[in-house]
């Protein structure tokens, strides 16, 4: 199997990530494990490595059992120091936690520690984590106390979102202390088109 390196936008002077993606969708149609490895090998590589984790979590979301088996590098990305690196493992993992959830799970208290000290599309993806642990019975328990922590944390500009994303999760059991929350944080939201959205869903779930 020849190198798919040469195939990056950077390898081919090219400054989009369209590049990036035709390469993602190759792999992922041709099951291409050796390219996967390839690709987690050349995170190495300063001038290349932004393309290689976009090319793996775009990878992920279109065949995640390829970069299911690098997850313990996708982890060690959260200390990166290179905010691309971080947030593209976020994206990476939060694709390994829907076939995996398992493994993810875990590793928790790491991605709840990045997801306090990373940018914004970090914290996002480590939502996305929990929301999608919690709709799981065996990690529940767990996973939505923390939900709810992020939820009481996070940026005004966040919460609709969260809010929104959370919702399907919400029953007889965890409804109180959800609309509490949601209820405390309403004044600090400025926005009215935010603060609507807040509001129907404390609505939708009466």
């Amino acid at each position: 199997m020849s190198s798919v390196i040469p195939l990056l936008s950077t390898s081919l002077g090219q400054k989009d990530e369209e590049a990036n993606i035709a390469l993602a969708e190759l792999i992922a149609k041709n099951k291409n494990a050796a390219a996967v490895s390839e690709l987690i090998d050349t995170l190495k590589d300063k001038k290349l490595q932004n393309d290689c984790i976009k090319v793996l979590y775009e990878v992920g979301e279109r065949n995640t059992v390829l970069i299911e088996p690098h997850l313990p590098v996708f982890l060690e990305l959260l200390n990166s120091k290179n905010n691309r690196l971080q947030w593209g493992g976020m994206m990476a993992i939060y694709c390994i936690s829907k076939t995996n959830p398992e493994e993810v799970y875990a590793s928790l208290g790491k991605i709840v520690a990045a997801a306090d000290s990373g940018s914004v599309i970090t914290t996002d993806n480590a939502v996305n984590i929990l929301i999608q642990l919690a709709g799981n019975p065996t990690y529940a328990n767990d996973a939505f106390p923390l939900l709810l922590e992020q939820l009481m944390k996070s940026p005004t500009n966040q919460l609709p979102m969260y809010a929104e994303k959370s919702m399907h999760l919400i029953n007889a059991s965890n409804k109180n202390r959800f609309v509490e929350i949601l209820t405390f944080r309403l004044p600090e939201i400025e926005k009215d088109s935010k603060k609507k959205r807040v509001e129907k869903v404390l609505k939708k779930i009466g």
